[in-house]
C-alpha cells in the first residue's frame, strides 16, 4: 500500500490497530463460550472483556515482544497479558494460532469485499446514467481497431454496466465463500477444544464455521476470492482502454475531463493525456499480479505450513487496496467522462458509408445473387472507398451487375443508419431491466 492510490477507509482494515483488535475480539468471544462450557471461570471471561474491550494496542510493544519470542501471535497474547492481568491465563485455551489468524483474515477479507461492492455501485450508478444519456448516440463499432458497423455509445456503456453486474455477482459469491472461520486447534481435529466454541466465534465475527479445516482454513476459498478481484481489475482495464482508444487526436470520440488549472506536459502545453485511465491500466495489472501467488497458496503441506503467510501478509492489503482506489477512480471517470457526438458522426462517415457494406452484401443474396458473388460485387466497389477513391453508394449505382438485381431506392435505403440501431431498446432492456 502506498499512499498515492489509498483510501483511509479500505486502508484502515488493514492496519495493525485493526488487526489486533480482531484477534482480541476471536480470543474474548472464545473465552465467553469457554465460559460457558465450563472450560474457564466465567469471571475470566468477563475481566478478559472488561479490561481490554476499549484498550489501545501497543503496537511497538508487541514489535518488540515479536523480536525476542519471533511469533506474533505470542508476542500479541503475551501484551494483551500485560493489559488483562492474571486471568489472560485462560485465553486461547485449546486454541492454535492459525485459528486467530485465519479466521482475522476472513473478517478482513469479508469488510474489504464489502467496500468494494460499495465501489462497485457507484461504478454501475455511473455507467447506467451515462448509458441512458447516450443510448442512442450513434458511433462506430470497431473490429480489430477496424471500422466495422454502427453502434450507440450508450451500447458501449452498456456493455460495460452488465461486465460490472457480473462482477458484483461473482464478488458476493468470493465474500461468502471466504467468510469462515476455524476454532479447531492443532491439526483441526478439536481434541482441545469444543466444536461450538467455533459455532460461537463465528457467529460473533458474521462468519460461519469452516466444515473442515486442517490447521488452516483451505486456501482454496482465498484463491477464488483473489482470482474474482483479478477478474474485476481486468473489466476495469478493459473500459479504461476504450477510453484510451477514444481519446487519441484522430478519434477523439470521448476525454476524459480536463479539469481548470491542470496540465498534461511538461514540455507540451497543449496536451490533454488520458492519465486516469492508463492509471487505472497500470492499477489493474498490479491486481492481478496477486492471483498467481493466490493459486499457488492453496497446495500446502500436510495439515499445515506457513507459505502462504508471507505472501497474504503482503496480497491481502495491496489486492483490495488497490482495487478499491481503481474503482472510485474509475466511477468518477465515467461519471466526468467528456463525450463528443459530433466527432462520432464525422468518423462514422469517414469510409463514405462502408459501414453499410454487409446490408448491401445480404440484399444481393436476397435479389437473387450467390453469396459468392454476391461478397465480389460488394469488395470491388468498397476497395476503391477505402483508398479514398469515391463515394460508395454512388460506385455502387454506377455497377452494372449491381443494379442487375439494386435500384437506386432499394439502395438509399440500405444506407439507412437507423437500421442498424433498430434492437437498442431490446439490448438495454436485457440489461438493465423494464426501467
Amino acid at each position: 500500500m502506498i499512499p498515492r492510490y489509498t483510501r483511509p477507509e479500505m486502508a484502515s482494515i488493514w492496519e495493525p490497530q485493526t488487526r489486533f483488535k480482531i484477534w482480541f475480539e476471536i480470543e474474548a468471544h472464545a473465552a465467553d463460550a469457554l465460559a460457558e462450557l465450563g472450560t474457564i471461570p466465567k469471571e475470566a471471561a468477563k475481566t478478559v472483556w472488561a479490561k481490554a474491550k476499549d484498550a489501545v494496542f501497543d503496537v511497538a510493544r508487541i514489535d518488540e515482544i515479536e523480536r525476542e519470542t519471533k511469533h506474533d501471535v505470542i508476542a500479541f497474547l503475551t501484551h494483551l497479558a500485560e493489559i488483562v492481568g492474571p486471568e489472560a491465563r485462560f485465553v486461547h485455551q485449546g486454541m492454535t494460532s492459525s485459528d486467530v489468524l485465519d479466521t482475522c483474515l476472513n473478517v478482513q477479507l469479508t469488510r474489504a469485499a464489502d467496500l468494494l461492492l460499495a465501489d462497485l455501485d457507484k461504478v454501475l450508478a455511473a455507467l447506467k446514467k451515462r448509458a441512458f444519456e447516450h443510448k442512442m448516440t450513434p458511433t462506430i463499432g470497431r473490429s480489430h481497431g477496424i471500422h466495422a458497423e454502427p453502434v450507440t455509445f450508450g451500447l458501449k456503456l452498456a456493455y460495460a454496466y452488465a461486465e460490472f453486474t457480473r462482477a458484483k455477482e461473482r464478488l458476493i459469491a468470493a465474500r461468502k465463500e471466504v467468510a469462515t472461520c476455524a476454532i479447531s486447534g492443532a491439526v483441526g481435529t478439536f481434541a482441545q477444544i469444543d466444536p461450538r466454541v467455533e459455532e460461537h466465534v463465528a457467529k460473533a465475527m458474521g462468519l460461519v464455521p469452516e466444515p473442515i479445516s486442517t490447521q488452516v482454513i483451505p486456501r482454496d476459498r482465498h484463491a477464488m476470492y483473489f482470482s474474482t478481484l483479478g477478474v474485476i481489475a481486468s473489466s476495469v482495464e478493459r473500459i479504461a482502454v476504450e477510453i484510451r482508444h477514444m481519446q487519441r487526436t484522430e478519434v477523439l470520440e470521448a476525454e476524459e475531463f480536463f479539469s481548470e488549472g491542470q496540465k498534461g506536459s511538461s514540455a507540451m502545453p497543449h496536451k490533454r493525456n488520458p492519465v486516469l485511465s492508463e492509471n487505472l491500466t497500470g492499477l489493474s495489472r498490479m491486481v492481478r499480479a496477486y492471483v498467481t501467488p493466490a493459486l499457488e497458496n492453496v497446495v500446502l503441506w500436510h495439515e499445515r505450513d506457513i507459505s502462504h503467510s508471507s505472501a497474504e501478509r503482503m496480497m491481502g492489503p495491496d489486492a483490495t487496496v488497490t482495487l478499491d482506489f481503481a474503482l472510485v477512480r474509475l466511477a468518477g471517470l465515467i461519471d466526468k467522462l467528456l463525450v463528443y457526438p459530433a466527432n462520432m458522426q464525422k468518423n462514422l462517415d469517414r469510409l463514405g458509408g462502408l459501414v453499410h457494406s454487409q446490408r448491401v452484401l445480404l440484399a444481393l443474396t436476397q435479389k437473387g445473387a450467390s453469396r459468392e458473388d454476391s461478397y465480389k460485387l460488394v469488395q470491388r466497389n468498397a476497395m476503391p472507398v477505402w483508398r479514398g477513391e469515391g463515394d460508395f453508394l454512388q460506385l455502387l449505382k454506377k455497377d452494372a451487375e449491381v443494379r442487375k438485381y439494386l435500384g437506386d431506392a432499394e439502395l438509399d435505403e440500405l444506407f439507412d443508419l437507423g437500421y442498424h440501431l433498430k434492437h437498442v431498446d431490446t439490448i438495454f432492456k436485457r440489461v438493465f431491466g423494464e426501467s
